[in-house]
């Protein structure tokens, strides 16, 4: 008797000790992962298999990319399933897509077939494209379906946020979006026809992610339908992607004006990331080469007036953030569709006012610092009228050039910051140096 009741209590306290566990891991999933990050993957595998649908789903959002690619496989067949059919399916597609060929079967083999499908249409569109990320698991539904239908299919997507219905006819046309909260509201038999409205935007799969952004940005959408070109309904790309694109637009775009590839990611290959940024470290070099060229003309001015030398630094400085600012700004407007290669005379002078201004005030600020430093009255008027001057070409350059480049058909982004640090390392050492030599009589 005394084994037997050793033994119940041990089981009641098993149970506890399980239902504790669980209760952590969905309360503190972000704190769980983060513990359960520095376990073998094999052993977190094992303990997310015996977790309940909810609590697998909702801690696996805090694991970093690298590790939960670890774990998918890991997963017991149950698992495994559930958690991708729980993806947004441009998430699940990209997922899968980082598995080896034998880990991605063996997913495949684990989902139904017609998703499958629509897994491998995903990844047959081109990278960075709206076929990539929409999701083509909306609810269709005909004009004469009621409110009270499209109500009880939301309600078999436990684990799915949707928040509308698409409305579609006989060929899967697109006719109209109905909003849940418009289902909520309504009578149950209700017609959707007598619901939906037309879509505020559409696009194509194979449109850019940059298009994609647009639209998001244009229209303040929470879903955007994906239409072929006869406008049958193919999918929608939902909330959540909507603003990882917008993420994504933000930080490639980061990477490109430095030189780094789109494409890179932190866990790229090292290969692979050699390949992509050495031929702009490369042009770098050249453009680094030729302003230098420019202080070698004034070699004998420096090498008379040596503080000039240390000045120079300051001046290219102050024109190179000017430069980089005026770029910002013309790039947002660009990628916005604020402005187009049209307004591109409103933006130079734009530019130019900014940078007289600036470039006065900062000239003041600059020529006090240096009057102090050198008690060189000569020198301080050198380096003001250089800074105004190389201050105003930079903001025109850093207006310009994404102008220019986005009307050659070429990614501003990618390639107008070396171009434009070449423009105002010339102009600040041109400025400053040239005024040197010729006011050399009053240094």
């Amino acid at each position: 008797m005394v084994d037997a009741s050793q033994s119940a209590n041990m089981t009641v306290d098993n149970i506890a000790i399980t239902r504790l566990s669980q209760q952590f891991l969905f309360d503190y999933s972000k704190e769980a992962a983060s513990v359960l990050e520095s376990y073998e993957p094999e052993e977190t595998a094992q303990l997310l298999g015996e977790q309940p649908v909810p609590t697998l789903l909702r801690i696996w959002n805090f694991f970093p990319p690298h590790y939960a690619d670890q774990l998918l496989p890991l997963l017991n067949d149950n698992a495994q399933k559930q958690l991708l059919l729980s993806m947004d399916s441009p998430d699940c597609a990209q997922t899968l897509n980082r598995l080896s060929p034998e880990d991605k079967k063996r997913c495949f083999d684990n989902l139904p077939e017609d998703y499958v499908n629509d897994l491998k249409n995903l990844l047959a569109y081109p990278e960075r494209t709206a076929g990539q990320m929409m999701d083509p698991r909306v609810i269709r539904l005909h004009p004469e379906s009621t409110a009270d239908d499209a109500l009880k299919l939301l309600r078999q997507q436990k684990h799915k946020p949707i928040r509308k219905v698409f409305v579609v006819d006989n060929n899967q046309q697109l006719l109209g979006i109905v909003d849940i909260t418009a289902l909520a509201l309504s009578e149950g038999s209700e017609p959707l026809q007598q619901l939906a409205l037309p879509p505020r935007a559409l696009i194509s799969p194979f449109d850019s992610l940059d298009d994609v952004a647009e639209q998001l940005t244009q229209f303040k959408l929470e879903t955007l339908p994906v239409v072929d070109i006869n406008g049958k309904l193919l999918g929608a790309i939902q909330h959540p992607s909507l603003l990882r694109t917008l993420q994504d637009n933000s930080l490639t775009d980061i990477q490109a004006m430095v030189g780094v590839s789109r494409e890179e990611r932190a866990l790229s290959k090292a290969l692979f990331a050699i390949k992509k940024r050495l031929p702009w470290m490369e042009i770098n070099l050249v453009t680094a080469f030729v302003a230098a060229s420019v202080v070698a003309i004034f070699e004998d001015t420096i090498a008379k007036f040596t503080a000039l030398a240390v000045l120079l630094p300051v001046v290219a400085g102050q024109s190179g953030n000017a430069g980089a600012q005026a770029q910002a700004v013309t790039i947002r407007g660009l990628a916005l569709k604020e402005i187009t290669v049209r307004n591109w005379l409103r933006v130079l002078f734009k530019e130019i006012n900014i940078g007289i201004v600036n470039g006065i005030v900062i000239a003041l600020t600059t020529a006090i610092g240096v009057y102090f430093w050198s008690s060189s009255m000569g020198l301080a008027l050198v380096i003001a009228i250089a800074m105004v001057i190389s201050m105003v070409m930079a903001g025109m350059s850093g207006a310009v050039v994404p102008i220019i480049l986005t009307k050659l058909g070429q990614d501003p982004a990618q390639s107008s910051s070396i171009i434009l640090t070449t423009i105002t390392d010339i102009a600040g050492f041109m400025s400053f140096l040239g005024i040197a030599t010729l006011l050399s009589a009053l240094l």
